[in-house]
């Protein structure tokens, strides 16, 4: 397949929000606050590109990963906190057993909820899946936010159910943005971990 063609084929709005998500996932990575900006682009030509594909509750998560990403930006340049008091740069954090058990069957009652609605209410396409994708999503984008290191395998999972949704719907190019999202996650799972593993050492 010709990707030139395919691209040129594209909706401006999918191919720009589609660069503002892979710049976004790769400033993450690095740990550079620049990723929330771009986050909120992405995000906010994303509600209608999903809207138009009958994806509400994928629509309703990038309203609120555009508010997450003003939420983001705070955390990370004034969430951490030094002995005396003073805002400072967020470190990466984790979370313990308890939590990730609570998060989880948060994911699944509340995905379960929405879907339900969904399928009673509107033409959505995937209600369940879809609301579980957006649940899970909105835990995770809040795991970033607060650095919680342990959001990457979250999204090794969620970004994998979402390539399968875009794939169906015939979004091929957010499908092929989660395809190397896959990767990413993987990058920046050893790359928080080395990061996180050298904070501790700096302490120590």
């Amino acid at each position: 397949m010709d990707i030139v063609a395919l691209i040129a084929e594209l909706p401006p709005l999918e191919a720009v929000g589609v660069l503002f998500s892979v710049a976004y996932l790769v400033l993450a990575i690095r740990e550079d606050i620049w990723c929330w900006p771009a986050a909120f682009i992405s995000s906010a030509l994303a509600v209608v590109v999903l809207f138009e594909a009958r994806l509400y509750s994928e629509s309703a998560l990038n309203v609120f990963y555009a508010a997450i990403a003003v939420y983001g930006w705070y955390q990370w340049r004034y969430g951490g906190r030094e002995p005396g008091g003073a805002a400072a740069v967020l470190p990466i954090g984790t979370w313990p057993l308890r939590t990730h058990v609570a998060a989880l069957g948060g994911i699944a009652l509340g995905g379960a909820a929405v879907g339900w609605l969904l399928h009673r209410y509107t033409a959505a396409a995937f209600p369940y899946t879809d609301s579980w994708v957006t649940v899970a999503s909105i835990v995770t984008t809040y795991m970033v936010a607060r650095k919680i290191i342990e959001n990457w395998p979250y999204w090794l999972v969620i970004d994998s159910v979402s390539l399968y949704l875009y794939l169906l719907r015939g979004l091929n190019l957010y499908a092929a943005l989660f395809a190397l999202y896959l990767v990413l996650v993987v990058i920046g799972w050893y790359r928080w971990r080395r990061d996180w593993r050298l904070q501790h050492e700096a302490v120590a």
